[in-house]
């Protein structure tokens, strides 16, 4: 008997010998895999482990351009950026690597280790965010060190962009626009969704964001709002949109219980004189329920019944009368959400795209007027920050077209 089990076990541990060596086999070959070249980049490469991390990370985030063909050029395009800077003896401090990961995290509302520590969780390596942060972070400094002083921007430009040069003509815009609610229990979510939209790269990406995720109006259109004058819109928007080059996006600007984007479409003179504002007046009525199927469909019925301001106190009567707010400011001290979207109204016209009360109130806000304003003034020194960083982002496009062109890239 003993015989029996003495040979019994051998057998097995020999199996699980076999078997351990398979695994182990295996196991190697794919790590052997993982590893191997994607692309070869002169002297560097990139390995399919980078991109499946890179992917992974890209997904996580909601990002655009996680598609395998659009990370693999990506990867190509850091290791031409980090190249350039090493040539020239570029380096990120360690007191800057950590800003830029700390503010990276930030859009999501945690602290540098908690972000890294979720990406961890969900397979995506601490070095495959951090390498994501550093190279945006070298590339932008090689870029100010090696063209800021080659940008001038003459008085005349200036003049152009504020819309007053001698000959009197303004700017108009075609801007695509996202706002996503973002009540408290959801804002880090849409806080990180909202960092990703940011590096939206063409129209039709933006668009599907739009119609996927934005409450406003023009949603349906892609977010796509008509030509627009650059005056009509917020001031603390206009230089923001004037540093874009067409199709890219702002930063995610925080509002009241949401989060906006803007994309630039086009800008173009009009040949007409620019018209300022000295005032706008507008009317906010409260419906609670936020963005309820209800609060929507009571903000039709009044839609449907108010033609100008004054018929809203109509439609307030006998109830508290905070519910309805009727107000006349400056454009620079409008609240900035109500400011984005009073600019896209005509006198009479309403919006049922904002939330007050951390998103218990739906706002049905309505544009009373305007008043016009002479020779109204702009900062000059925000114009002029604004189209020095438009250029700066022309050289940094031309920059990695020659360093991509000057490359020998091969993919496997």
């Amino acid at each position: 008997m003993s015989e029996m089990i003495f040979t019994t076990l051998t057998k097995a541990a020999r199996t699980l010998s076999l078997m351990a060596a398979v695994t182990l086999g295996a196991q190697a070959a794919t790590a052997q895999n993982m590893f191997a070249p994607v692309a070869r980049i002169d002297s560097m490469v990139v390995t399919e482990f980078e991109v499946q991390q890179r992917q992974r990370f890209l997904q996580l985030l909601n990002a655009p351009g996680s598609d395998r063909d659009s990370v693999v050029e990506g990867l190509i395009d850091d290791r031409l950026r980090n190249r350039a800077a090493s040539d020239v003896g570029l380096e990120l401090t360690e007191e800057g690597t950590q800003t830029g990961l700390s503010e990276f995290a930030a859009r999501a509302n945690l602290t540098t280790e908690e972000f890294t520590k979720a990406l961890e969780q969900s397979g995506v390596a601490r070095e495959t965010f951090r390498d994501y942060v550093t190279t945006s972070l070298i590339w932008r400094e090689l870029i100010r060190a090696r063209y800021l002083n080659s940008v001038n921007i003459t008085e005349a430009e200036i003049d152009r962009a504020m819309g007053a040069s001698s000959g009197g003509s303004g700017l108009r815009v075609l801007v695509s626009e996202i706002i996503i609610p973002a009540p408290p229990p959801q804002a880090a979510r849409v806080n990180a969704l909202a960092g990703q939209i940011s590096q939206s790269t063409s129209e039709a990406e933006f668009s599907s964001y739009a119609r996927k995720y934005s409450a406003t109006a023009s949603r349906g259109a892609g977010g796509r709002l008509p030509w627009t004058p650059l005056s009509k819109l917020p001031p603390s928007l206009q230089p923001l949109l004037l540093a874009l080059a067409p199709g890219e996006v702002t930063s995610p600007l925080p509002i009241p219980n949401a989060v906006a984007l803007f994309q630039l479409r086009a800008i173009e003179e009009t040949g007409t004189p620019t018209q300022s504002y000295s005032a706008i007046e507008y009317a906010a009525y409260f419906i609670p329920g936020g963005r309820s199927e209800a609060a929507l469909a009571e903000a039709a019925r009044v839609q449907g019944k108010v033609d100008v301001c004054d018929d809203l106190y109509g439609i307030a009567k006998g109830q508290p009368a905070e519910v309805l707010v009727r107000e006349t400011k400056k454009p620079g001290e409008l609240p900035k959400d109500y400011a984005i979207e009073l600019s896209k109204l005509d006198p009479g016209e309403t919006s049922t795209a904002l939330t007050r009360a951390n998103g218990q109130n739906l706002v049905l806000l309505m544009l009373c007027k305007r008043t016009a304003e002479a020779n109204a003034e702009t900062d000059r020194d925000a114009v002029l920050s604004a189209l020095r960083q438009q250029k700066l982002q022309g050289y940094s496009n031309q920059l990695l077209q020659q360093l991509r062109a000057e490359a020998r890239i091969i993919y496997k």
